[in-house]
């Protein structure tokens, strides 16, 4: 941006313009717009930029920021203050998207590792600090296993499974900052967590067929929003070029432990020993099929949790984003 009267009244709102239309708010919801610039722009106060631009239905206020040394030159900042019934977009313009590309930009996190070290747990967290998407794609394998149980289908045999997939109804919906999964138009949220269901979203995913339809669905879901994608072979796979890639571990007998906790809490009445021996089990088909094993990307970063806390991994995580962008 040029320091020009007509140049600051256009950015200005343009730049407002693009606030209110991303958030659906109309002018007259608004009950202060502020407004800040940096001390290089001289020829047109901001507040008389927006007024001048159309907005002038609320009151404005205009400061001027202090002169930082390395900081963005030409650059005007805005706050509406208004009623949303949702979270607000934030909108990053220009040269100004280099401030916050994580707000401004799509971006994808793949988030990797082996049954019970924590990913699920941790890509909620690390979805809510950076206020992204968390994709849980392992739900979707589970509902398609889920699928096969209702059709009453031998899953050892493709052809009936492939049947069953071929034409199956699975949709990905967010309401109130949560992940539903929909299987025939129902909400199998919480029908897709048992054990039962579990053990076989791993036989089912190892094939082609499966696979190739659920990456299809969490790529077109990448491509229009910026979300962590937690699962097996996300770095490896499904988003191979995702810049921003973690695969978590712990032993065993930890993640077994968590498990075992999880699986207490709702009633399940399996021993330690039993969890365990899924857990190893798991592992061993995860690790060794042949279509998209469990394996770590290369440029993966590797975060052991077996001594962490959920939300230690999520602040480790944050950090290293931030520090990469």
């Amino acid at each position: 941006m040029r320091d020009s009267a007509e140049e600051v009244r256009a950015k200005v709102g343009e730049l407002l313009e693009k606030v209110f239309k991303d958030n659906g708010l109309a002018k007259d919801r608004a009950v202060c717009i502020m407004l800040s610039s940096t001390a290089d722009i001289k020829s047109l106060y901001p507040a008389k930029a927006a007024r001048e631009a159309g907005f002038s239905e609320c009151a404005l206020f205009s400061s001027l920021e202090p002169p930082i040394e390395g900081s963005l030159p030409l650059c005007v900042r805005v706050m509406v203050l208004a009623g949303l019934d949702a979270k607000p977009v934030h909108v990053y313009l220009h040269g100004a998207k280099v401030l916050r590309k994580d707000l401004s930009e799509v971006i994808n996190i793949a988030l990797d590792g082996p049954a019970g070290s924590g990913k699920s747990t941790v890509s909620k967290l690390v979805a809510n600090k950076l206020d992204i998407l968390s994709l849980d794609t392992g739900a979707m394998y589970r509902a398609a296993a889920l699928k096969c149980i209702r059709a009453g289908v031998d899953y050892s045999e493709k052809s009936q499974v492939e049947a069953v997939i071929e034409n199956i109804d699975l949709r990905v919906e967010y309401r109130d900052g949560k992940q539903l999964t929909l299987l025939d138009g129902e909400d199998v949220s919480n029908d897709i967590r048992t054990a039962q269901v579990s053990m076989l979203a791993s036989y089912v995913s190892a094939y082609p067929f499966v696979r190739s339809k659920m990456v299809e669905l969490q790529r077109e879901i990448a491509k229009r929003v910026s979300c962590i994608l937690d699962g097996r072979d996300i770095g490896t796979n499904v988003l191979p070029d995702c810049p921003f890639k973690f695969f978590l571990t712990a032993t065993p007998e930890i993640r077994a432990g968590r498990r075992f906790d999880e699986d207490r809490a709702k009633g399940s009445k399996q021993s330690y020993e039993e969890v365990l021996k899924q857990i190893v089990e798991r592992d061993r088909q995860d690790s060794n099929r042949a279509v998209a094993p469990l394996k770590r990307a290369d440029d993966a970063v590797v975060i052991d949790t077996s001594h962490m806390t959920a939300e230690e991994v999520a602040a480790t995580i944050c950090k290293a984003i931030q520090q990469k962008i």
